[in-house]
């Protein structure tokens, strides 16, 4: 009995030893198998059929609003482990229609944004493209940028990259300390009735002129009228009143004397900062809209180009729904303010893909935040750029 016993032992065995050597019976090493796992949007684990593109899942917006931060997340699907984190951005797809410089020769051309100028994205350019990390000093050169849409004027200054803004122009000094962060452009408001912060001793043309000698690129921002229906109590003493029309040509033509007299040359953008309004108030809508399309066309006429800055869920729709019907003498970019976590250039919900792409877009996605870089402290807002910037000198 013990013999057989030890017999069926060493049978037993030897049937181990076999299913090993063969491969059958036995589990590999998690990194041997041939079916691993990948990586999934929802579940961290893609889906064995390989069926389908990952998908992020929806980001959650925070709209800009004086003086209040609304926090968001944006989510981007895992990165390979050897490589840097990128943050991919799921853009929405183009919505149906509804129903601040000229030329060097000074022949005055206003870009329309209208349906009839721009072209219906393809499938493959309707994929999103990847932004840059943080921390990235500027666009890879290998980043794809959407091959619809408006393409900027030819004497644009494009700057893609980050940029910050801050309510007092900071010193040359401290321009230079902020050399060692990743920020590339800096916003300078230059003029207009409406600035928090009127007394800017460090804007001069000087200012300017080393800013560009050190690589920074300026995004100049006028605060001038505000809408009838704004919101911020700061700016209710400055509502557009009288004619739109001709209040807009003026203050147009005002930040157009401000930026020469700071050696902005012609085919600099200007962007004239509009904030928050209640934009479904027609009166005041058309109001607002007057002044702006007045605005831009003298800037337009005077060689500079006009840009348009305001919260995402006012200033920017009112636009865009304009855009889609066909109005002419709008921006030739558009600076939208919507807080969240992370920047998105192309994702915002409220822009159809190819409407001021690939250029004419900056994206303010954090407000009143403090950073340090070497040395010296600013409370500024952050941004994306894909836009066109002052030209000096």
């Amino acid at each position: 009995m013990r013999r057989q016993m030890m017999i069926r032992g060493w049978v037993a065995l030897a049937a181990v030893v076999a299913a090993v050597a063969t491969g059958t019976g036995a589990t590999g090493a998690y990194g041997d198998a041939p079916d691993r796992p990948r990586v999934s949007a929802d579940q961290g684990v893609e889906l064995p059929d390989g069926s389908g593109a990952l998908s992020a899942p929806g980001q959650a917006f925070g709209d800009a609003v004086p003086g209040l931060a609304s926090s968001g997340t944006e989510f981007a699907p895992p990165a390979p482990p050897a490589l840097p984190a990128r943050a991919d951005v799921d853009a929405p797809a183009p919505l149906a229609a509804s129903a601040p410089d000229t030329p060097p020769s000074g022949s005055a051309t206003r870009p329309a944004h209208g349906p009839q100028s721009q072209q219906a994205p393809s499938a493959s350019q309707a994929q999103a493209p990847l932004q840059p990390a943080p921390g990235e000093v500027e666009f890879p050169p290998s980043w794809p940028l959407p091959g619809v849409g408006f393409g900027a004027p030819a004497q644009a200054n494009v700057f893609r990259g980050k940029a910050f803004d801050t309510c007092r122009t900071p010193s040359i000094g401290v321009l230079r300390d902020w050399s060692a962060s990743d920020y590339r452009g800096v916003g300078v408001y230059f003029g207009g009735r409406g600035r928090a912060c009127p007394d800017q001793p460090h804007l001069t043309r000087e200012w300017l002129g080393e800013a560009d000698s050190l690589g920074w690129s300026v995004l100049p921002i006028y605060v001038g009228s505000q809408s009838p229906c704004v919101g911020a109590a700061n700016k209710q003493h400055v509502r557009i009143s009288g004619d739109p029309g001709k209040q807009g040509a003026e203050e147009g033509a005002d930040a157009v004397a401000r930026a020469a007299a700071l050696g902005m040359g012609k085919g600099s953008a200007l962007y004239l900062d509009m904030e928050a309004y209640d934009h479904r108030k027609a009166a005041c809508a058309a109001t607002t809209l007057a002044f702006v399309r007045a605005w831009n066309r003298t800037v337009t006429d005077s060689g500079y180009l006009p840009g348009f800055y305001s919260s995402a869920s006012s200033g920017i729709t009112h636009l865009e729904s304009e855009r889609r019907a066909g109005t002419t003498d709008l921006p030739v970019a558009v600076w939208f303010a919507r807080w969240q976590e992370k920047a998105d250039l192309w994702g915002e919900p409220v822009l159809a893909q190819d409407a001021w792409a690939p250029d004419g877009r900056v994206h303010q996605y954090t407000g009143n935040v403090q950073e340090t870089h070497g040395g010296s402290t600013l409370t500024i807002d952050r941004n994306l750029v894909s836009a066109p910037v002052a030209r000096i000198g």
